[in-house]
């Protein structure tokens, strides 16, 4: 990977950045503070996106930056042999390959994903190999044996043989689980083959009752054909039989139902007779009666004149009731146009108290209601402004003097213990002032006296309003009563000497007993006509009733000469019923034994075919035994070639392994050899891959802090050497932050020389430090400042090269880039 330019718009403390790099050796120089590391951080951040950068998406953003301006990195750089262009913002991210118009990822997820895969290392990775800082130099030291292990196997591209392992593995687990599967549910073939031997027995032994079955069916069929001729002519005697006894009952029961007849026709000539004897004495007896009916006609109609009389009698004492009622009211409403006048008075002074009560109510109701609401939202706002202090303070305290200025966004250095305390100061004010508005709240929850008492106050008035309302309601529908009153009496009047007249009309002489005894005779009289009525119907049907019984005689004689014919065919039969009974039995033996028979055959006819079918399933049973025996010999085949592949990458890793510390301490001892001037020229690792340093031959026990960093540093550059060698795509990028800071004049100068030496194997090398005596060793410059006018950082880039006056005299001027987004200022070799 090499690296093209970079350009920062709105990125922390960079407005608007824009530089190029270069092969070799890039020295990046400026005070502490100044937004050096800013730019390594933007590299990051434009390849894996947030989870690069420090802090939240809100302090990405540069302070000064227009609220609606976009925060923006675009990074460009070679890698196998392919141009990329990135371009990430806080919502968006696209990438471009080769010059290319269309974006081959454009969203944040996707860029992130591509970038990954194609330089082959996670953002951990990618920061622990190539972004080197003094902080991160002892990042083996910080490991456990077996995570340093791991650290390295990983670094170096060795994790890939585990992940082929694993699979191996997996694949080999799997093909276990699938030969247990198949052998658990694979049937016993010694079982197999003894259904096979006992299914063929089976078909044998079935076959032979068939046939036997076979005949025994057709010998009873030859023996119940001969019976069907003699069986067919007993049914046919036995059905003639029993058609002529049926007739023969049927004749017995019409020569029964004549006699019958006969003898109910007897007794009705015998009830005429004494009928023609009754009739006469009951016709005189009737004559005798009939002026009983007008008399009960006329005396009906007296006894509805009567209750006509008792209703209009009624009537007339109810009407003066009435009158004396009505009376009675006029007199007490004498004294209702009194009552109302005074009670309209009392209601108008009701009303008076009671509006002056509610207006009072709601004046104090009112101003309790606003000191309650402003006392909650003072004792809130409070709450929230003590919130935000303490937050405040928190930070404060926990970044001491590099905290950031609320104003600036710089740290606040001598003036932190100032602003502590002002906000220390603020905290106690808005203590002491919540303790009051919560206790005055508090007060104010409970209804005040005064509110209660003008409640009680307002309910008495208004019950008593009430019921002056209902009163004069009362009084005024009295007074509209009065005035119907006389019209009432005046109508009372008329209807009651009306019904006076007509109880004059009503006619009287109504006798009760006499209407009685009239009804007794009339009801006796009617009684007689329908005796009269039924004796004579029965004289008027003498002639038919004997016409009748001369036909039932002739019709009772012939039934009975019919019986006597029907008893002479039934005796002319030959069939009775013992010799029907022999027949029919002979002939069921016969029908039972055939169907036995037939049953018996199609028993053996079935059980030859579940023979079969059982024969079938041994035979299939056979077989799938065959073919899971072949599968279970392949999958076994294929285990044991998984078997020796994991034993195999095993034996490589252990190889690999093996290999890995002599090598990696045989590269870092050279760089160690060449930083030392010679004093150390071996630096060895024991088995947890802790760093030793040998001298003369033996091990150094102790370790200044200075060589402690000069080891992690030839360490690192080790690591990233070999990962450059064994990396499937060549990697040239080496970048070193702030890694002189504990090493002298001397030692400084190695480092460069040495980074000046890795040329064939890292094309292009980028320091980063605040130390300016390491520039005469660099191939070019980047000096970064903090423009304290514009409140950004700025980049000015100048050539560097050994014994160059003019290009030393570049690196004391300030290039000061436009912020313009149209026209950014491009930093380029001098």
């Amino acid at each position: 990977m090499r690296l093209l330019s970079l350009r920062l718009q709105n990125f922390r403390q960079h407005a608007d950045t824009r530089i190029t790099f270069d092969r070799g050796l890039t020295g990046i120089i400026g005070p502490n503070g100044s937004g050096k590391s800013t730019l390594l951080e933007a590299i990051a951040w434009a390849l894996y996106g947030n989870p690069a950068a420090r802090g939240t998406r809100d302090s990405i953003r540069f302070s000064r930056a227009a609220p609606r301006s976009s925060v923006k990195v675009e990074l460009e750089f070679e890698l196998a042999g392919h141009r990329y262009r990135v371009i990430r913002g806080l919502t968006n991210a696209e990438v471009y390959l080769d010059a290319g118009e269309t974006p081959i990822a454009n969203t944040i997820t996707g860029a992130t994903e591509l970038l990954q895969r194609r330089l082959g290392m996670t953002r951990a990775e990618f920061f622990h190999t190539y972004f080197t800082g003094q902080k991160e130099l002892d990042v083996m030291a910080t490991l456990g044996a077996a995570e340093r292990a791991r650290f390295l196997s990983r670094v170096l591209g060795y994790d890939r043989i585990c992940g082929a392992q694993e699979l191996a593995r997996e694949r080999r687990r799997s093909l276990l689980a699938e030969i247990n599967g198949l052998k658990q549910g694979m049937p016993d073939p010694d079982a197999i083959w003894r259904a096979v031997a006992d299914a063929e027995a089976r078909v044998a032994v079935a076959r032979t009752r068939a046939a036997e079955a076979e005949v025994a069916q057709q010998s009873a069929a030859q023996k119940l054909t001969a019976l069907e001729p003699r069986w067919h002519d007993a049914q046919a005697q036995r059905d003639q039989r029993q058609q002529l006894v049926s007739e023969l009952r049927v004749a017995e029961s019409e020569a029964m139902s004549f006699a019958r007849d006969a003898e109910r026709l007897e007794r009705e000539l015998d009830a005429m007779a004494q009928a023609h004897q009754e009739l006469l004495p009951l016709r005189e007896h009737v004559a005798a009666l009939l002026h009983v009916r007008d008399a009960l006609a006329a005396q009906e109609r007296l006894a509805e004149a009567d209750a006509r009389r008792q209703s209009l009698m009624g009537r007339v004492s109810a009407y003066a009731e009435e009158e004396a009622k009505l009376n009675e009211r006029g007199v007490r409403l004498e004294s209702a146009p009194a009552l109302e006048m005074e009670t309209t008075a009392q209601l108008q002074t009701m009303r008076n108290t009671l509006a002056e009560t509610e207006r009072t109510l709601d004046q104090n109701r009112t101003a309790w209601a606003r000191d309650r609401q402003e006392a909650e939202t003072r004792l809130e706002a409070l709450r929230t402004q003590y919130t935000d202090l303490s937050a405040q303070r928190d930070t404060l305290e926990g970044l001491g003097e590099e905290s950031p200025c609320p104003t600036c966004g710089r740290p606040l250095g001598a003036s932190f213990r100032t602003v502590l305390e002002q906000v220390q100061e603020q905290i106690e004010t808005v203590r002491v002032d919540g303790n009051y508005f919560r206790q005055r709240a508090e007060q104010l929850t409970s209804v005040p006296a005064a509110i209660e008492t003008l409640e009680t106050t307002r309910r008495t008035v208004q019950t008593d309003v009430a019921a002056a309302e209902r009163r004069l309601a009362r009084i005024q529908a009295a007074l509209a009563e009065a005035v119907t009153l006389e019209e009432q009496r005046a109508q009372l009047a008329a209807r009651l000497q009306d019904v006076t007249a007509q109880l004059a009309l009503v006619p009287a002489g109504y006798d009760a007993g006499q209407h009685a005894a009239l009804r007794a005779d009339a009801m006796r009289l009617q009684e007689l006509e329908t005796r009269v009525a039924r004796v004579g119907g029965l004289v008027d049907r003498e002639v038919a009733t004997r016409n009748e019984r001369a036909r039932v005689i002739v019709a009772r004689d012939a039934a009975r000469a019919r019986m006597i014919a029907l008893e002479e065919q039934c005796a002319a039969l030959g069939m009775d019923e013992g010799t029907y009974a022999s027949v029919r039995g002979a002939y069921e033996v016969a029908a039972a034994d055939a169907r036995k028979a037939e049953l018996e055959s199609v028993s053996a006819t079935g059980e030859a075919e579940r023979a079969r079918a059982a024969l079938e399933t041994a035979e299939q049973g056979r077989r799938d035994v065959a073919r899971l025996q072949g599968t279970l010999d392949t999958l076994e085949t294929e285990k044991r070639l998984h078997d020796e592949l994991d034993r195999a990458l095993t034996d490589l890793r252990t190889d690999l392994n093996f290999q890995l510390r002599p090598e990696l301490s045989d590269i870092a001892s050279r760089f160690l050899e060449d930083l030392t001037d010679g004093r150390y020229s071996q630096l060895e690792f024991d088995e947890e891959y802790r760093l030793i340093v040998m001298e003369e031959g033996l091990p150094k026990p102790v370790i200044s802090g200075g060589e402690e960093d000069l080891c992690n540093l030839v360490l690192r550059l080790a690591i990233s050497q070999m990962i450059a060698e064994r990396a499937g795509q060549a990697f040239s990028l080496l970048i070193l932050d702030e890694v002189f800071g504990s090493l002298d004049e001397g030692r400084r100068a190695n480092v460069v020389e040495l980074l000046r030496k890795l040329n064939d194997r890292f094309e292009q090398v980028i320091v980063i430090t605040h130390i300016e005596q390491v520039r005469e060793g660099l191939d070019r410059l980047m000096l970064v400042r903090f423009d304290e006018t514009q409140g950004c950082s700025v980049v000015a880039a100048g050539a560097a090269l050994l014994g160059d006056e003019s290009a030393n005299s570049d690196l004391t001027s300030t290039l000061v880039p436009e912020r313009s987004d149209t026209a950014p200022a491009t930093l380029t070799e001098a």
